[in-house]
């Protein structure tokens, strides 16, 4: 790498990324526009941009334009500083003027908090144009709120997944890297762009060449759309005995309305002694303990990736009352749930992304049991 090429200016950075222009154009060009709104995460576009550049370079043959839209135009900064000159998207959304055949809003942050008509109602010309759509980790959240992804089996990143099943009930979301459903593109961002883009490139052009275009990347099994988005249970929190891992995967999957410590341990395998030394052994916590904090980092996760009342957030991860719910939360968190709302609503709005879970939040906490 050349000096030159170390301070390359934004405009020409991003020709390089859309790529090759000295190409020959394909006869079955692609024209692929990403729509980028506030908060998106870098890695998740260039995963999705590269393998196309990708694609041109090995097929000495332009079969994918690429192009950037934001909805005033302009530069457009991801999370990690580094973005992209844009043009209006109102540009290509006018009759007769330009042409995409793909269009891919790429959000990040909290989608859910995300609230732009002037988008809405471009993607709304763009639908009407027949143009396919599709979204990139939060930007299926994006579409899915302006009602553009009804009837369509679609996939966003696993933070946004219940808070998005909560504001629509008979929304076909699934817990999928990526899911192509017609004329919707959508995946869970991060890595998955570069499999769902790979997905693309077989359906144009072969397996064979995708996977040419994947080892590209040093990516040399190109995953299946129904693949985990995260780690199992197991591999979350390091379990090592399969009565430790049974009994947190019940946890996960009874939230709402908690097991019995001797409930858990009969449904997985053992006495409730039993499991009570093995949270202790292997996770320094108690059965009780951990469960209220995987409660607990659910509602977190609810505060702040949706609008859902307190009332039914305590509800939904299993908490009797209200007051019973705060008390304990607070404990845990050091703010109320009304407070580390308002919190997440103050970094939405200045353009900060939010928290996400993990297994640290999880553990035992100094809150007491209940």
């Amino acid at each position: 790498m050349t000096s030159t090429d170390r301070f390359l200016p934004i405009p020409a950075a991003a020709t390089m990324l859309v790529g090759m222009s000295h190409l020959q154009e394909s006869a079955s060009l692609r024209a692929i526009g990403f729509i980028l709104t506030p908060n998106y995460s870098l890695m998740s576009l260039a995963s999705a941009v590269e393998p196309l550049r990708a694609a041109n370079q090995l097929a000495d043959s332009k079969l994918y334009r690429c192009s950037f839209y934001s909805v005033a135009g302009g530069f457009m900064p991801s999370t990690s500083g580094g973005g992209f000159e844009t043009l209006p998207l109102a540009a290509v959304t006018k009759a007769g003027v330009g042409k995409l055949d793909l269009a891919l809003v790429v959000a990040g942050g909290n989608p859910m908090l995300f609230d732009d008509p002037v988008l809405v109602r471009n993607l709304r010309a763009l639908q009407h144009r027949h143009v396919t759509l599709g979204g990139i980790s939060g930007g299926a959240a994006i579409l899915a709120k302006a009602g553009l992804m009804d009837g369509r089996r679609f996939t966003v990143h696993w933070a946004h997944i219940d808070p998005l099943k909560e504001y629509g009930p008979d929304l076909l979301i699934e817990r999928a890297l990526y899911v192509i459903d017609r004329d919707r593109y959508t995946c869970a961002g991060g890595v998955a762009a570069l499999d769902m883009m790979c997905a693309l490139i077989a359906g144009d052009h072969g397996s064979v060449f995708a996977r040419e275009v994947s080892n590209w990347f040093i990516h040399p099994r190109l995953r299946t759309a129904d693949e985990p988005q995260q780690g199992s249970v197991k591999q979350r929190f390091n379990l090592h005995h399969p009565m430790l891992e049974a009994a947190v995967e019940l946890m996960t999957s009874h939230l709402a309305d908690p097991l019995s410590p001797d409930q858990l341990a009969a449904l997985s395998g053992g006495s409730a002694r039993q499991l009570q030394r093995l949270f202790s052994n292997h996770l320094d916590s108690s059965v009780t303990a951990f469960y209220r904090n995987l409660r607990l980092a659910k509602a977190d996760e609810l505060l702040e990736q949706s609008a859902i009342p307190i009332v039914e957030i305590a509800l939904l991860t299993g908490f009797t009352s209200a007051a019973h719910f705060t008390r304990l939360f607070t404990a845990r968190y050091g703010l109320s749930p009304g407070q580390k709302r308002r919190l997440a609503k103050g970094r939405a709005q200045n353009g900060m992304v939010g928290s996400a879970p993990n297994s640290d939040r999880y553990r035992s906490g100094t809150a007491s049991e209940g």
